[in-house]
C-alpha cells in the first residue's frame, strides 16, 4: 500500500524558517517523480517544487526559488522541503505527491498524495 505522510508544519514568523517532511511506504523513492504543493482555501492548488531522484532534475516555483530546498533521503524515504527567509504570502496546507512518469510540476500530474500539513506565516 504506496502511503504519504506529512509533518512538520507550523506557526513561524515572517523570515523564519521550517522544514517539511514526506515519509513515504509501499515504494521506492528513486523509481518515482516527488512533488510539494500548497493550497490557500478558494484558490487553486499549485507545484512548489519538484523531483526526479532518478535524474536529479528539479523545479521550483519563481515564488519559493532561492528560499525553498527540496531534498531527498533514500535510506529513509523521506522527501523534504526547508522553507527559509518566509513570507506571510507562503501561508497555505502544504502537500506532497508522488507519481512515476509525471512530466510536469502541476496537480493534475500526480496520483499518490499525502494528508497535508499547514504552515502559518504570521507576526
Amino acid at each position: 500500500q504506496l502511503q504519504l505522510v506529512e509533518s512538520g508544519g507550523g506557526l513561524v514568523q515572517p523570515g523564519g524558517s521550517l522544514r517539511l517532511s514526506c515519509a513515504a511506504s509501499g515504494f521506492t523513492l528513486d523509481y518515482y517523480r516527488i512533488g510539494w504543493f500548497r493550497q490557500v482555501p478558494g484558490k487553486e492548488r499549485e507545484g512548489i517544487s519538484c523531483i526526479s531522484d532518478t535524474d536529479g532534475n528539479t523545479y521550483y516555483a519563481d515564488s519559493v526559488k532561492g528560499r525553498f530546498t527540496i531534498s531527498v533521503d533514500n535510506a529513509k524515504k523521506t522527501v523534504y522541503l526547508q522553507m527559509d527567509s518566509l513570507k506571510p504570502e507562503d501561508t497555505a496546507v502544504y502537500y506532497c505527491a508522488a507519481d512515476i512518469t509525471a512530466p510536469m510540476c502541476v496537480p493534475y500530474e500526480y496520483d499518490y498524495w499525502g494528508q497535508g500539513t499547514r504552515v502559518t506565516v504570521s507576526s
